[in-house]
């Protein structure tokens, strides 16, 4: 999804993540710093290394297929956006499209070894974790055991005009809102919101069955509602409350709660449910601790989307840092999970999806997604696959 997920760093911590993940995430080790850079040379070009040859890597069928597919979707923006990565300009993505969206079934294999050289970015040593869109009882009404509003983005959090409060380290100002002296102030925080400071303003777009669910699905930043009468409503990102995401899971660990033993639950998103649902009061508290909110929009037609704009897509869509990857662009992965090796395309993004070789795999939705990317984990090497002429361009061919 397009909000980036936070991580906690703790080895076996889980990352309770902003919006688009529900992951394990351990500590990787330190990369080992890049060589000084030559003259005219980016950091990026300067750790760019050609890799086998596309044929080499025995792309299965299914697995090209459902690649191909992606990357077609991924054109309209692939061709048209601005890659941060400084790798490629759209038209460098032109002759793979155009040729993609008339490729016949069946031999997508030969489209990739066609189209695209392999590239390793310094070791290409790589590091997974995986991502889904969970599924949650809610309902549109209000209704018994319905109780927990799923609130739109509320018009009065904006951010601070210029001279009303100091710009952010990025440069922006911040979100907030204004009081009744016209005094720019902190938004409502989770605490706040959950004790009413939204109610009655007709905010909310559904209410949700589970507090607890809804805090997971909160830091997803996406997800289902399914309703008693069977019908599902996808919602969406829609804003955040301008307070910063405290990771639960980081917070449990400081305090011994995670871990082996006697008394202690494990780190992962099962385990920390495990102890919000045992400890009902403590854990609202621990929940409240980050006061980050997010709020939901109704999505229709296909989806989730990701932060290229196109659907993501189960076990062929991956997150990747944008500064090292260009969105759109398809990424081989041979991991120590066996059931992520293959090829993606990278449509995605995310907060604890930093630097090269650094990836999250997409699972789709529902108990199977939620199990395999609850636990997913996984190391191995990455090849990052380019239009055929890129490493020259470059100059580093």
């Amino acid at each position: 999804m397009t909000l980036p997920c936070l991580r906690i760093a703790p080895v076996l911590a889980l990352a309770l993540l902003a919006p688009a993940c529900v992951r394990i995430i351990p500590e990787p080790s330190r990369p080992t710093p890049p060589p000084p850079l030559a003259a005219g040379e980016t950091a990026l070009t300067s750790r760019l290394q050609p890799g086998p040859p596309v044929g080499s890597l025995n792309i299965g069928r299914d697995d090209a297929e459902a690649a191909l597919a992606s990357f077609r979707e991924s054109c309209p923006r692939l061709t048209s956006r601005s890659d941060a990565s400084g790798l490629t300009s759209g038209s460098d993505w032109q002759t793979a499209c155009n040729a993609a969206a008339s490729w016949q079934p069946g031999i997508a294999d030969r489209f990739f070894m066609q189209h695209f050289e392999t590239v390793r970015v310094g070791t290409g040593e790589a590091f997974s974790t995986g991502y889904y869109e969970p599924q949650i009882a809610g309902s549109r009404v209000r209704r018994p055991g319905y109780d927990v509003p799923v609130y739109a983005m509320p018009p009065d959090l904006v951010r601070a005009k210029d001279g009303d409060a100091q710009p952010l380290a990025n440069g922006r100002m911040p979100l907030g809102r204004y009081d009744a002296q016209g005094r720019f102030v902190p938004y409502y925080a989770r605490a706040e919101i959950e004790d009413g400071a939204l109610a009655g303003r007709g905010l909310e777009i559904a209410w949700a069955a589970d507090p607890v669910e809804f805090f997971f699905l909160q830091v997803q930043g996406s997800g289902r509602l399914a309703a008693p009468d069977g019908s599902v409503m996808r919602i969406g990102y829609g804003g955040q409350n301008g307070h910063p995401y405290t990771g639960i899971g980081g917070v449990m660990r400081e305090r011994g709660l995670l871990g082996e033993g006697p008394g202690k639950y494990s780190g992962s998103m099962q385990g920390i449910m495990q102890y919000l649902r045992e400890n009902p009061a403590e854990g609202r508290a621990l929940m409240r601790e980050n006061a980050s909110w997010v709020f939901f929009r109704e999505l229709t037609g296909d989806g989730p989307i990701g932060a290229l704009g196109v659907p993501v897509r189960r076990e062929s869509s991956i997150a990747a840092d944008p500064k090292f990857v260009p969105l759109g662009a398809p990424v081989w992965l041979d991991l120590d999970r066996n059931n992520a090796d293959g090829l993606w395309i990278a449509q995605d993004t995310g907060g604890a999806i930093k630097g090269a070789n650094r990836f999250d795999t997409f699972w789709g939705a529902g108990e199977d997604a939620r199990r395999i990317a609850g636990g997913f984990q996984g190391r191995g090497k990455a090849l990052l696959l380019l239009p055929t002429g890129t490493l020259q361009r470059l100059g580093r061919k």
